[in-house]
């Protein structure tokens, strides 16, 4: 039996286009480098990476290099190591540590310095509306204001007010009172009235003393302020000091004219 002979006007077997472009052995080669990177992919993702050695060695290299990075942040903001030191802000950064003012709902609790400024700005305000209600005689130099810590003072002058030795009003004085009635009627709050006196002793017999002298003008003030009827009698409290809290030395003629005085103390609330 013999071998046919091909034909060579009859076409033979195509050949594939990559049978002849690629090389046999790179089928081979290829499955080796697959096999290759996987093997590495796995010894990297086992093995464990010493933080500190690798900033140390990429601190030494920055140094030989010359390499000028930003300093890193204080707080961590991932594990990995190079998300510890090249970490990006994050789109909704929140407060490591958060600072809240605590709130007192009671009013009454005060600290001593805040009481001490809460009594001054009340002072003041008392302060404020005597003066613009008692204007007409602040101009006058009948009346005169004073703050004190805890009050404030309506001091009233006895040239104005007394005739010399007596505790009666006199009746130019009695629209001045009226004046300080009407300031007083809408402060919920108590009232000292206070009489003073020099140093003078008395030489009528009507008062024993400067002591009655002084008790007697206060009281005539506090009744002229209770005819107004908004004012009640337990508001007002009422004090005699004789010649014992001067204002001024009592040696010359306009020293004794101030200590001689009825004082309207408004206390602090």
């Amino acid at each position: 039996m013999s071998v046919a002979e091909p034909d060579p006007d009859r076409p033979g077997p195509r050949t594939a286009a990559k049978d002849i472009l690629i090389p046999r052995y790179m089928g081979t080669f290829a499955d080796l480098m697959t096999l290759l990177l996987c093997f590495f992919v796995l010894l990297v993702a086992m093995a464990e990476i010493d933080a500190l050695k690798y900033k140390m060695v990429v601190n030494s290299m920055e140094d030989a290099f010359g390499v000028d990075r930003p300093e890193p942040e204080d707080i961590v903001k991932a594990t990995s190591v190079i998300q510890q030191r090249f970490s990006p802000t994050p789109d909704n950064p929140s407060p490591v540590e958060s600072i809240r003012q605590a709130s007192v709902t009671d009013s009454e609790v005060l600290e001593t310095e805040d009481a001490d400024v809460l009594r001054i700005a009340k002072a003041n305000t008392i302060r404020d509306r005597l003066q613009k209600a008692l204007q007409p005689a602040l101009d006058q130099e009948l009346i005169s204001l004073e703050t004190l810590q805890d009050r404030v003072l309506i001091r009233i002058n006895e040239q104005a007010s007394f005739p010399s030795g007596s505790a009666a009003l006199k009746p130019g004085f009695t629209p001045v009172l009226e004046q300080i009635a009407e300031a007083l009627a809408d402060m919920a709050t108590e009232f000292v009235v206070a009489g003073h006196t020099d140093n003078v002793p008395l030489r009528s017999g009507l008062y024993r003393s400067n002591w009655e002298l002084s008790g007697a003008r206060a009281t005539s003030v506090v009744h002229a302020l209770l005819d107004d009827r908004r004012l009640q009698e337990d508001q007002f409290r009422i004090e005699a000091y004789a010649d014992n809290q001067p204002l001024q030395p009592n040696d010359t003629a306009a020293g004794r004219a101030m200590n001689r005085r009825v004082e309207i103390g408004i206390i602090n609330p």
